[in-house]
């Protein structure tokens, strides 16, 4: 009973926290009255409106308190419930007055009859604790389950992904997470809404209503020992068979306890696949379509029998109660390795807390050991000056009382000794300061070594770093060089295009004033020639005298070849027509 307490109050927590609040807060008197009234009407529990107004008469406490409505639901209708009610219609009811506040309103590949399923199955699946969950591991058995009865394959590598992104935002999915994932046809794609709710149907009538195996058979009558057609279904107690799947015409039950039993027949009167059920008052001959049907059929049925025999639940309520205990185990598990990983950083956190005495103590020792060492180094100074003291006086008193050496050579002899363990004292303290100064050498050394070894680490880091630098700057100027040398080339390449167009110029005005020279040496020699021949005819006809010549205006230029083709005039002409023609070629 205690189970299906369980089962009745995760229903009704759904439809208790559907119930619309007050201004106060509070959930009214009056749907605490009408939802008692259903959870009664539907369980088969009488009705007992009297006690629900004495347990409500002061309700300033609201109705989850010590004197709110959960301690009413437990003594007056869960304890009173027997078991003979419908849980299909049940689970109906408080759907009824949660879904409509709850349910998505995005449009869904599952019609409100499979949510209503799905919603069941999540009751049953879900965690004990409120608010309801259903863990991942849970949501993929209930997805693997609808894929089987689908005829798919499963997609473990997609769930383990949306595993993964569940995990990291909360604990699981609660129903109306649940109905909404279905209904999305995450996990169903390239399937028909017609075989998504097939397989919801058939998940709901394993989990819910307990249903072990279906389908048709052929059973023989008692009476007129006919065979008739008949829709079987098995449940952990009784095998039931109807006119048709639809269940509504119902023909008889075959109760199941640890007495009965199961045997396969041989073919007889043209039936084949034939097996025999016993009862303890009654047998029953069944026919199965095909050999496969028929063993599937008795194992179902011994197996069933087997469960009764030992008292055992159902395979799936079995499976389920196996899930959570392993849950529970891997929680306490993680639970007590959080708790060692605690105790060990407590202790690790002593032991750190230890050690740090420990350092004090060795640092007060070591304070300690330096005051001492002071203190005996000023003893040491002390003793040796009382000695040297006590040996000048012992000189004195040796030169003043020689006479008395006989006398106190035996008191002599005694301080003698004295002296001795005193220098024994000095040698053996003397070595306790060596060894003392040898050892703070020796931390000394390898703390300058230590030093030295950071020193070097540092050097090379920075001498990395400058060559990093180096390297960097270099690529820099090589880059700013070619970028240099790039423009240096741009503008040579430049000048040198000028300079090409200005020895282009120079050549055409060079041909041109060639031409000129030819010209003007024509002309001389075609004047040389007249003149030549002139003189000539001068000569002969008035012999020879000296003509007077018109000499010329401008002084004539003389070259290299000879008097200049043109005045010093044109050629400043010449001179200033190629700068301004030099000029504007620039």
């Amino acid at each position: 009973m205690v189970g299906l307490k369980e089962e009745l109050l995760k229903s009704i927590w759904h439809a208790f926290t559907a119930l619309d609040l007050d201004r106060s807060g509070k959930v009214s008197k009056s749907q605490l009255k009408v939802l008692s009234h259903n959870l009664c009407t539907v369980l088969n529990v009488p009705h007992d409106p009297v006690a629900l107004e004495e347990h409500f008469r002061d309700d300033d406490e609201g109705p989850v308190s010590n004197q709110g409505y959960m301690p009413y639901l437990n003594k007056f209708i869960l304890e009173k419930v027997q078991g003979n009610f419908d849980k299909v219609e049940f689970n109906r009811m408080c759907w009824t007055l949660c879904a409509k506040k709850n349910l998505s309103k995005s449009p869904l590949l599952i019609s409100d009859e499979d949510a209503f399923k799905v919603w069941v199955i999540f009751n049953f699946l879900s965690e004990d604790k409120y608010p309801l969950i259903i863990v991942p591991e849970e949501i993929e058995y209930l997805l693997k389950k609808l894929t089987e009865a689908m005829g798919a394959g499963w997609q473990q590598e997609q769930f383990d992904h949306y595993k993964i992104a569940l995990n990291t935002s909360r604990e699981g999915l609660s129903a109306w997470e649940l109905i909404d994932l279905i209904g999305s046809g995450q996990f169903s794609k390239g399937m028909d809404r017609q075989t998504v709710s097939m397989a919801i149907n058939e998940v709901f009538n394993e989990l819910i209503l307990d249903v072990l195996k279906q389908g048709y058979m052929l059973k023989k009558g008692h009476k007129r020992k006919n065979w008739t057609e008949r829709w079987f279904v098995l449940k952990p107690n009784i095998i039931s068979y109807y006119v048709s799947e639809d269940l509504k015409d119902k023909k008889g039950d075959i109760m199941l306890d640890g007495n009965c039993c199961v045997e396969a027949l041989p073919d007889k009167d043209g039936k084949k696949c034939l097996f025999l059920i016993k009862c303890l008052d009654k047998s029953f001959e069944i026919s199965a379509s095909d050999k496969k049907k028929k063993q599937e059929w008795i194992q179902a049925i011994q197996t069933t029998v087997n469960l009764l025999r030992g008292g055992n639940p159902p395979p799936h309520k079995e499976a389920r109660q196996k899930r959570k205990e392993l849950r529970q185990k891997l929680l306490a598990e993680q639970e007590e390795l959080e708790r060692q990983m605690k105790e060990l950083q407590t202790a690790n956190e002593n032991k750190q807390k230890e050690l740090e005495t420990v350092r004090k103590q060795l640092e007060a020792a070591a304070a300690r050991a330096a005051e001492e060492e002071k203190k005996r180094l000023q003893t040491q100074v002390e003793l040796q000056d009382r000695f040297s003291l006590e040996l000048e006086r012992e000189k004195m008193v040796r030169q003043k009382m020689e006479e008395q050496v006989a006398q106190k050579s035996s008191e002599l002899e005694q301080y003698l000794q004295r002296v001795r363990e005193l220098e024994e004292m000095y040698k053996q303290l003397q070595e306790a300061l060596e060894d003392e100064k040898q050892a703070r050498q020796d931390e000394e050394t390898v703390r300058k070594l230590q030093a030295r070894l950071l020193e070097e680490e540092s050097a090379k880091r920075a001498e990395l770093e400058k060559w990093h630098l180096q390297q960097q700057q270099t690529i820099q100027m090589t880059e700013a060089e070619k970028q240099e040398l790039e423009n240096q080339r741009l503008i040579k390449e430049r000048a040198l295009q000028v300079a090409m167009q200005q020895l282009e110029q120079l050549e055409l005005e060079r041909k041109e004033a060639l031409g000129q020279y030819e010209e003007v040496k024509k002309k001389l020699e075609t004047a040389a020639n007249n003149t030549k021949s002139w003189k000539d005819k001068v000569a002969h006809h008035e012999g020879l005298i000296r003509l007077i010549e018109p000499g010329s205006k401008n002084p004539h230029l003389i070259t290299n070849w000879g008097p200049a083709a043109f005045t010093e005039a044109e050629l400043e002409q010449r001179q200033k027509s190629w700068k301004g023609k030099k000029a504007t070629s620039e």
